[in-house]
């Protein structure tokens, strides 16, 4: 398949990227930046819930929950003499493996950022907004901080913003690098100054969030896509994507392709046509396996190229859109390998709440490091799925969820390449192969 045959790209949050200066005020200006703030100002806060529930725009940060519908689980009640105050939380704490879709968004367009945090504040009528970022992407924090004070030098921000009487402040608040404050309700206890660890749910954000009070979590590229939808239309939307899963959305392919990058497309375009766009998977090799929504996923094949990449053909193809990061993995790759360091990572992130994720992911590293060294047994491998059985479903949060798919999906897909790491003793994959500095041209 080439280019030309594939799904067109639909370039709405990455149009404008690579223009000079993308991340200031005035560029994004140029391109009538911040109008859909001054329109959605000059229409009543429910009429702005209604336009986003209608778009069908989607949450992009996993769970593919509707936008607007969750918007509106804020209570509005306002015969209450003494309400408690909104808050509205932005998840930008990007940390999962093989996901990087966030982050370059926020360097190349923040302003595209805050106008949909502001908008998306005035429809729940929220006085505080809070940009939480991990902390180790210095460069994303310093860019947001300066673009949030050109917003309030602009009166984007601030007192009486744009004579609408409506008041909002902005902090860009930067994490501590746990990989576990993505999970919301441990972003929300780091933000209050506490150890992030997922509190039980109900009550839910939306009843007791931030402070005890009511709170909107929202994803990067969801509050990102807020603007456009409120620009041109909520029937405009929904001529890109599919009827369950309208929209465009952000791409991130890595690994072994040609191109790597990120690529918006409508949802419900194949990995067969992204990689038509990426240039297909490095020269001489074959694809072996994927993720399509970050190292907490399972695993997809060669057999899956075609699969509708939304929330419902990923679903029914035994997987998760998650935040639609394709890792894709040529034939020079062992699976045993991968899902190892992914296994360590999830060892190490581990808050330690619960004890499926704190011990079942501490007894799989020791399991892979066997596999590795050529001294595990067949033994082993049913620990290695009893351990993952054990942890799936039952951990506190969804992250003992994204340490096991990727085992047992890997178990079901390569369950001989496993078995031959105990009879030959150890791993038959050269791991030089695998580097992405190989290429066929390297080994003439």
């Amino acid at each position: 398949m080439t280019p030309g045959d594939a799904t067109a790209l639909t370039p709405v949050l990455s149009r404008h990227w690579a223009d000079p200066e993308s991340w200031t005020l005035a560029s994004y200006r140029e391109h009538d930046g911040y109008a859909a703030l001054l329109g959605a100002l000059r229409m009543d806060p429910n009429e702005v819930i209604d336009t986003v529930k209608r778009s069908g725009l989607r949450g992009r940060g996993g769970a593919g929950f509707p936008t607007g519908v969750k918007w509106s689980f804020i209570k509005q009640d306002s015969s209450d003499p003494a309400p408690p105050p909104h808050y509205l939380v932005v998840n930008a704490d990007e940390s999962e493996p093989g996901t990087c879709k966030d982050v370059p968004l926020m360097l190349a367009a923040p302003h595209l950022l805050i106008e949909g945090t502001i908008i998306a504040a005035y429809a729940i009528r929220a006085h505080h907004a809070f940009i939480y970022v991990r902390g180790e992407v210095v460069p994303v924090v310093r860019r947001l901080r300066q673009a949030v004070a050109e917003a309030y030098q602009a009166g984007h921000l601030g007192t009486n913003i744009h004579g609408s009487g409506f008041d909002l402040d902005m902090v860009v608040h930067a994490g501590a690098g746990a990989y576990i404050c993505g999970e919301e309700t441990a972003l929300l206890d780091s933000l209050e100054g506490r150890r992030g660890q997922p509190r039980l749910r109900p009550p839910f954000p939306a009843e007791a969030g931030l402070y005890g009070c009511p709170t909107v979590v929202n994803n990067v590229e969801s509050l990102a896509s807020v603007p456009s939808i409120l620009a041109n239309g909520d029937e405009w939307f929904r001529t890109m994507g599919t009827e369950k899963s309208p929209g465009f959305t952000l791409y991130s392919l890595s690994g072994h392709v040609t191109t790597p990058g990120q690529y918006e497309a409508p949802l419900g375009i194949t990995l067969r046509e992204l990689l038509a766009y990426a240039g297909g998977v490095r020269a001489g090799r074959a694809l072996k396996f994927w993720t399509p929504g970050g190292s907490s996923t399972p695993l997809l094949t060669a057999e899956h190229l075609d699969v509708p990449l939304d929330y419902e053909g990923v679903t029914a193809a035994g997987s998760m859109l998650g935040t639609k990061a394709l890792q894709i993995f040529d034939n020079t790759t062992c699976v045993v390998r991968a899902v190892r360091r992914w296994t360590e990572f999830y060892a190490h992130e581990s808050c330690g709440k619960c004890t499926p994720c704190r011990e079942g992911t501490y007894w799989l590293t020791q399991i892979y490091e066997r596999l590795e060294l050529g001294s595990a047994t067949s033994q082993d491998l049913g620990a290695l799925a009893d351990i993952a059985d054990s942890i799936n479903g039952k951990s506190f949060c969804a992250l003992g969820d994204g340490a096991a798919s990727p085992i047992v999906s890997s178990l079901m897909h390569f369950g001989d390449e496993y078995r031959a790491h105990i009879t030959l003793g150890g791993c038959p994959f050269d791991p030089a192969e695998s580097t992405l500095l190989e290429t066929q041209e390297s080994r003439i």
